[in-house]
């Protein structure tokens, strides 16, 4: 079975150093890349298996490389920064991070997350034998092709925001709690931030709800987690 390519996207030369040693003996090929700009020209040739990828970066900030990479593959993303302030981690978040790391961690800690996050990557894109196509008014959910359409028209979900959307549907009015959804849809909540549960169902809903302010489908139950109305 091939090694998984990791990219270590880091401007700090000891961080980077420590980290792409610790992968690298974990057993992973790592490519250390301490700039933005040269990191965007590397993908644009190859995506890896996973990024490991620091927000303050000369040449083009991880921000902008997190957007380009979400517009065209899936490929894992945790993000590594000095910034503490929650409102870092939500932005990180939306724009599809899987986890978030702030300086200073433990090298060994990073590798375990990396783990964590290949392990939830691994084996999603494929429908489980017996799963079915379901089909309401408005909208469609094929886990064969892991298509969705709102009326008729196709709509682009990420790998976590299709297996959210089809876990929820398939159990219509029954409620998940946010660990739940952790544990179901990205295989445990001890490296994830619970707060992207909440940033995928707002994803979500701007993608399948006519108006994801009132939705119709996506609900909360306050207190409690999130339910899929049919």
């Amino acid at each position: 079975m091939p090694e998984n390519t990791i990219y270590v996207i880091e401007d700090e030369p000891s961080i980077a150093e420590v980290v792409s040693l610790y992968l690298r003996r974990a057993g992973y090929v790592v490519t250390s890349i301490p700039d933005g700009q040269v990191a965007l020209e590397l993908l644009e040739k190859r995506i890896p298996d996973l990024v490991i990828l620091d927000l303050m970066l000369p040449g083009m900030d991880g921000y902008s490389l997190t957007r380009w990479l979400r517009e065209r593959s899936d490929v894992p993303v945790i993000m590594v920064t000095s910034r503490r302030e929650e409102m870092d981690r939500i932005a990180g978040l939306e724009m599809g991070a899987d986890d978030y790391v702030v300086k200073p961690f433990s090298p060994q800690e990073l590798v375990s997350r990396v783990r964590a996050v290949l392990r939830r990557a691994g084996g999603t894109g494929k429908a489980a034998e017996g799963e079915q196509a379901i089909v309401f008014a408005n909208l469609s959910i094929d886990p064969a092709s892991r298509e969705v359409q709102t009326n008729g028209v196709p709509v682009e979900l990420t790998v976590k925001e299709f297996d959210m959307l089809y876990l929820l549907a398939c159990h219509p009015r029954q409620v998940f709690s946010r660990d739940h959804l952790l544990e179901r849809v990205w295989g445990g909540a001890d490296y994830i931030d619970p707060g992207t549960v909440t940033v995928h169902v707002r994803r979500l809903r701007e993608k399948i709800e006519s108006d994801p302010s009132a939705p119709r489908h996506l609900l909360t139950v306050w207190g409690v987690g999130y339910k899929f109305e049919p």
